[in-house]
């Protein structure tokens, strides 16, 4: 028998929960489908909000051929083949056939590089599903000939849905009498993913042996507790992971830290995905307090690219364990959020006479650039000098923590500011 998640997939728009700004009536999305026409695009957003189901929906929506291929298990052999099998079943009237890639991101740059004369031409219409920034791991001419749509994870509303859906509707649930007696646990370790809640309402509704099924907090967490990886797909609760191998770094334990980088390795995980998980962590929390953990990481990364598997789990094994024992500060990301704030509120405060720019001769008549000081014109390359709005001339916004690195830079700045930072 089918899992529920698959005995579930919607098949048509109307059946679709979630992503209304993409597919709701006049989105944009929609417009294009309903219009029998679509361009190729990527579809960038988390697990289970409904990627590969809207792909397939677009395909029985237009009755075009529909071919899928899996990033993971397919090389550059298998994507020439169903760009060969396409041409062949393309009909002059037709639309070009639907070549679906699930986790796109996982494609290597000449995987890539194969897919563009078929996009470009019209031999295909590529919809990519990805979990990652296009950004970052889609080649730009690829980029360059798609659109980009961001999914996001299901709410609340759309989750409860899903549920009472699947309670009301499914020819296997709906011989049982199941009731939703309280459902927060199973919305908070679903995640804002479908697929993960309704293999938990599986799981938990298969667990019990009457007919009738209470759904509470307890039982959910309670049946997951004795089983786990069973909600999870292929066992390895993906963000719970890295989520707990970025919680071991922050708390400075690199034991817990190289325990779950081995739980990634070894479950598959793909080792760029953790390599620019360790460049964030060295910037968002060691910061600061050691600016060297930034250069390893981003030395790890590249390295990685350079050796890749299964030698790459070493490098990554060294800057987690170099990261994990590092001292740790955020002032650099509270600053530059504290500053977003600020200036969210304040607007867009005009820049100060003297710090403005004087490229022509009307600009100096009104003063740009006059009484501008040229700090290296001056002892100890500094002057003291207004450097913020006026209105903002007292803020102060970076708050250096209490760690040997800014300490020195907070001394350095006391000894150049006097009170403003001696406060």
């Amino acid at each position: 028998m089918q899992p529920l998640a698959e005995r579930l997939r919607p098949k048509t728009l109307d059946e679709y929960i979630g992503q209304k700004h993409l597919v709701g009536p006049g989105a944009i999305l929609r417009k294009m489908i309903d219009a029998g026409r679509i361009s190729s695009f990527i579809l960038w957003g988390p697990p289970g909000v409904g990627k590969t189901t809207l792909a397939q929906i677009i395909a029985n929506k237009l009755e075009t051929p529909f071919y899928s291929l899996s990033a993971v298990s397919s090389g550059v052999k298998d994507v020439r083949d169903v760009i060969e099998r396409a041409k062949s079943n393309r009909f002059f009237s037709q639309s070009s056939p639907i070549l679906f890639i699930d986790e796109i991101h996982r494609f290597s740059k000449s995987q890539q590089d194969s897919l563009l004369g078929a996009v470009e031409h019209g031999t295909v219409t590529l919809i990519g599903a990805t979990t990652e920034n296009p950004s970052f791991e889609v080649i730009r001419p690829l980029l360059s000939r798609c659109q980009l749509y961001v999914l996001k994870s299901l709410e609340q509303e759309d989750l409860l849905e899903l549920l009472q859906r699947a309670i009301v509707t499914d020819s296997v649930l709906k011989e049982r009498k199941i009731e939703l007696k309280e459902t927060g646990a199973i919305l908070r370790f679903s995640g804002g993913d479908a697929r993960k809640l309704l293999n938990i309402l599986e799981l938990v509704v298969d667990s019990e042996t009457e007919n009738i099924v209470v759904i509470t907090d307890s039982l959910v967490t309670e049946r997951l507790q004795q089983n786990p990886l069973a909600y999870d797909k292929d066992g390895e609760m993906h963000y719970d992971i890295i989520s707990a191998f970025i919680k071991s770094i922050r708390g400075s334990d690199p034991d817990g830290a190289i325990y779950w980088l081995a739980r990634m390795v070894e479950g598959g995980e793909d080792p760029a995905f953790i390599a620019r998980r360790l460049v964030i962590s060295a910037a968002e929390d060691i910061g600061l307090a050691n600016p060297n953990a930034l250069l390893l990481a981003n030395a790890c990364f590249d390295t990685l690219m350079k050796i890749g598997w299964p030698e790459g789990r070493i490098p990554l094994a060294e800057a987690t364990i170099y990261l994990a024992t590092s001292p740790k500060s955020n002032s650099a990301y509270t600053a530059i959020d504290s500053a977003l704030e600020l200036v969210r509120e304040t607007g867009n405060l005009p820049v100060p006479l003297h710090l403005r720019n004087a490229p022509t001769k009307l600009m100096k008549q009104l003063g740009y650039g006059q009484d501008y000081k040229y700090a290296h014109s001056y002892e100890g390359n500094f002057i003291t000098q207004q450097y913020l709005p006026d209105e903002l001339k007292e803020r102060r916004i970076w708050q250096p923590q209490n760690n040997a690195a800014e300490n020195k830079h907070l001394e350095q700045m006391k000894k150049l500011w006097n009170e403003k930072y001696s406060k």
